[in-house]
């Protein structure tokens, strides 16, 4: 195997605000790996141990909320929301960052994801509804960042849309409105890689529409 391993004693923080960060992680001797990150300094994953680096809550969860609705309808419910760096709102799913209330819960993917999908959507997940793991922790860039997220399924059951509304956004949260996905609709933008105004959307956002597409 060639190159070699970050050095966890030569990592330098190069750039710090509070909501991103740039580090510099030496790996031999006059060679440097840049990374941007959510995290501090001494929590980046690159210096976690083996055991630590498995046991690892994400940074983040990202959800396919699946609507169950009177007819016997299926639909999948994903929102137009507002990516600064992209400059564009994109077709995307609920998700966000973990709060510190979610990570000393019990089940803090579930905890998350049920805390998000109420700010994002208006909508309360009940009892009989279902909130799943997917995928415990995905990394989403992992040669520039190590951002990641978990991927659960919130299969919700509803007798009208009057309480979807998008007056939970906080911070620089903007949301443009929502899309109920059918599968016809869903197949259409997962294979065609553009949403139905024809534009890109998120890797985030292919692989919850893949989940709707095989699951349901």
């Amino acid at each position: 195997m060639t190159g070699g391993e970050i050095n966890k004693n030569r990592i330098e923080t190069l750039y710090e605000t509070r909501f991103l960060k740039c580090f510099d992680l030496q790996y031999a001797e006059g060679k440097h790996y840049y990374e941007a990150s959510r995290r501090e300094g001494k929590d980046l994953v690159a210096r976690l141990s083996d055991d630590e680096f498995r046991k690892m809550l994400p940074d983040a969860v990202t959800i396919a909320v699946v609507l169950h609705l009177p007819g016997n309808e299926t639909r999948l419910l994903m929102s137009y929301e507002y990516r600064y760096p992209v400059g564009q709102f994109l077709l995307s799913p609920v998700a966000g960052l973990l709060d510190p209330e979610d990570k000393n819960s019990p089940d803090p993917l579930v905890s998350a994801a049920v805390r998000e999908i109420k700010e994002e959507t208006g909508l309360s997940v009940k009892e009989g509804d279902r909130v799943y793991v997917l995928n415990p922790c995905a990394f989403s860039t992992p040669g520039m960042t190590d951002e990641s997220n978990a991927f659960l399924c919130a299969e919700i059951t509803l007798d009208s849309l009057e309480t979807l509304n998008q007056n939970g956004a906080e911070g620089s949260e903007l949301f443009d409105g929502f899309e109920l996905l059918d599968r016809e609709r869903a197949w259409k933008i997962f294979a065609s890689g553009r949403d139905e105004h024809g534009n890109f959307y998120s890797l985030a956002a292919w692989m919850v529409l893949g989940i709707f597409l095989m699951r349901f």
